[in-house]
């Protein structure tokens, strides 16, 4: 023991009650080190951030469907007078939940004219599109693009109606 809490009696050395009370105290009591004090309150913290954070919109899948494919209908093949939605060159439209959108198309031949910037153009209309955060076009060729891929009014307006 510490002899500085000790002090000199008759009957030998007897701890200042004062002393003694304020060991007895800190021997009962083991505070929390503050760096752990410091982690639960960041914890708690974080955890009523979270609740109360509004919660992010969901995204409207068919409405920002409608947007992508009106992005997509203003591309037109250079050679052809309709636009590459109604003209079948678009294979598949996926939508993610964070509003990323994945388009699988092809072009009417390997060979075609555009095959180097067509899908590039496609993508930069779609991410420009209201609502979309991010667009990927991945050009597939199987199946291989036939004129039944195309839309009624796609058939009427190069006459294969």
């Amino acid at each position: 023991m510490n002899p500085m809490f000790w002090k000199k009696t008759d009957n030998g050395p007897e701890p200042d009650p004062s002393e003694r009370t304020a060991m007895m105290d800190s021997a009962n009591e083991t505070p929390a080190p503050l760096e752990t004090v410091d982690k639960a309150a960041e914890a708690t913290a974080e955890a009523t951030a979270e609740a109360t954070a509004p919660a992010e919109p969901a995204v409207n899948r068919t409405h920002l469907e409608g947007r992508v494919i009106e992005a997509i209908s203003s591309i037109f093949d250079p050679e052809i007078p309709v636009n590459i939605y109604e003209l079948g060159l678009i294979y598949d439209i996926e939508i993610t939940p964070q509003a990323d959108v994945v388009i699988e198309m092809t072009l009417t031949s390997p060979a075609c004219p555009v095959a180097g910037s067509l899908p590039g153009d496609v993508e930069k209309a779609v991410a420009a599109a209201e609502g979309v955060r991010a667009a990927d076009v991945r050009l597939v060729w199987d199946p291989p693009w036939t004129p039944d891929r195309m839309t009624e009014g796609a058939k009427l307006e190069l006459g294969f109606m």
